[in-house]
């Protein structure tokens, strides 16, 4: 199976730099040449004893001493040897193994198998190490399918939305068109309920073009307008208020902002998201002509940016219902709209890794929208 390998282990620090097995050859070594160095100096001791003694019992009784010693320390002797072979076949060497088949894991053979014999903590380790790879290689083949699946979806998608910006908005401009030909042409024999019916057909075939115009442009968010790169939030606004020049003249609307920062984003998608929030303050505005402020600040490695205006507002409690797709406060014939704009810059902010929200704390009337966006890196 191809995973990618995982990234090289931390390098140890202070004395876990050492390996277990030179901390057991150190000790080892030390407790040997003690052991060497207490063995000389008792048997000088006792050599000296021998040669101040002149009681044959008193040398009978050292001659036993000694053999004591000897029989004793080479019964420690022997413990030292066993306990050196112990950890060096029972510890070091399983420690080994395990240690190799843990590399191997780590350098991309997933499919290998962790397992050690001894002791009974290394093989209950070893095991539950290799239950953790097996359950760790099973989530990634689901992730992989899920992923395949994904892609699979993704450009059946892409193809839906070449259908759906060519073959399904022809066939609403056709009933558009021919609904207001028909209107043209037999007008004088029509009356004023046929009229109405004809208005009503034309209205919904636009309002389904809007509609299909909106889906597309929410799928098309971080897949279709390219990548990010040091992008000028001014220039971004000045695109935005442009392609509102006429809806801000003829609101007699004033847009005012603070001197903004060059930010990590795409330029379309910004100027969309700038578009789309001064297009809200103008289309619920109040009966005083729309007042819209654009405004930042930095936080941190983020621009955290604000559109605050005087209109209508929003009560709080809707504060997240409002990001929701097709979700409306209002009825279709009082404040026009697809339903899609707030859900689409919310998708925008998030695509370049920050948030946007509500600011219920926003001091006077009207709503105020706050968002983060990452910095460029190079200030203003």
């Amino acid at each position: 199976m191809s995973i990618h390998p995982l990234p090289p282990p931390k390098e140890p620090t202070g004395l876990g730099r050492l390996p277990v097995a030179r901390w057991f050859l150190a000790i080892g070594t030390l407790a040997g040449v003690t052991f060497a160095a207490g063995f000389a100096v008792i048997m000088t001791i006792l050599g000296d004893a021998v040669a101040l003694s002149q009681n044959t019992d008193v040398d009978a009784q050292i001659a036993r001493l000694n053999t004591a010693l000897l029989l004793v320390f080479g019964l420690l002797l022997a413990c030292g040897l066993g306990l050196v072979f112990v950890v060096r076949f029972a510890v070091l060497k399983p420690i080994d193994q395990l240690t190799e088949q843990v590399r191997a894991v780590a350098g991309g053979d997933f499919d290998r198998d962790l397992h050690v014999d001894r002791p009974a903590e290394l093989a209950e380790l070893s095991s539950h190490i290799d239950s953790m790879r097996r359950r760790v290689v099973s989530a990634w083949r689901v992730a992989s399918d899920q992923a395949e699946e994904l892609r699979r979806s993704n450009s059946e998608l892409e193809q839906f939305a070449y259908v759906a910006s060519h073959d399904l908005q022809e066939p609403l401009r056709k009933v558009a068109s021919f609904t207001q030909m028909l209107e043209q042409r037999y007008g004088e024999q029509l009356d004023d309920r046929a009229r109405q019916y004809i208005h009503y057909a034309v209205d919904g075939a636009k309002r389904m073009q809007l509609l299909i115009n909106d889906l597309l442009d929410f799928s098309r968010v971080g897949r279709v307008d390219g990548g990010r790169s040091a992008t000028d939030a001014g220039a971004a606004l000045d695109r935005a208020l442009d392609n509102l020049s006429a809806a801000l003249e003829d609101a007699d609307a004033v847009v005012t902002r603070d001197e903004l920062p060059r930010v990590d984003g795409n330029a379309s998608q910004l100027t969309q998201l700038f578009q789309n929030l001064v297009e809200n303050a103008v289309k619920f505005r109040s009966a005083e002509p729309p007042r819209i402020h654009i405004g930042v600040r930095r936080d941190g490695d983020m621009w955290e940016f604000s559109c605050s205006d005087n209109g209508i507002g929003v009560n709080q409690k809707y504060a997240d219902r409002i990001f929701l797709i097709f979700q409306r406060l209002h009825a279709r014939d009082v404040y026009p709209g697809t339903g899609i704009g707030l859900a689409l810059c919310r998708k925008i902010v998030e695509y370049h890794g920050g948030r946007l929200w509500l600011d219920g704390d926003a001091d006077g009337h009207g709503t105020t929208f706050r968002w983060l966006l990452p910095a460029a890196g190079d200030g203003r």
